[in-house]
């Protein structure tokens, strides 16, 4: 609901600010990972497109944002907070049965 009324106040992808100035999010890494697993679920049609309201599955561009998630998982172990690493993990778990699920339709 503070979602829809952020929305309807700021416009699409943006948030207010403490001042009521309409901004966008803070940029933290766990919204980045959750950015790219919603490109993942997009790409997988898991997700509809927000124009048309059709979910289409692209693999390739699926097995992108699946590879992007595991090269950040590589490259950033041992930087990570708890949070961050655990959430990492999850999602890329969740993400990658989700992908042989759709592959094996």
């Amino acid at each position: 609901m503070e979602e829809k009324i952020a929305q309807d106040v700021c416009g699409e992808g943006q948030v207010p600010d403490q001042d009521g100035k309409c901004v966008m999010p803070e940029v933290t890494f766990s919204a980045f990972v959750m950015s790219l697993n919603t490109s993942a679920l997009y790409h997988l049609g898991e997700l509809a497109d927000p124009d048309t309201g059709k979910k289409n599955a692209n693999l390739e561009l699926a097995r992108h944002a699946i590879d992007t998630l595991a090269v950040l998982e590589e490259k950033t172990k041992g930087n990570l907070t708890e949070e961050e690493a655990e959430l990492l993990k999850n999602i890329l778990y969740d993400i990658k049965i989700r992908f042989v699920k759709v592959a094996q339709r």
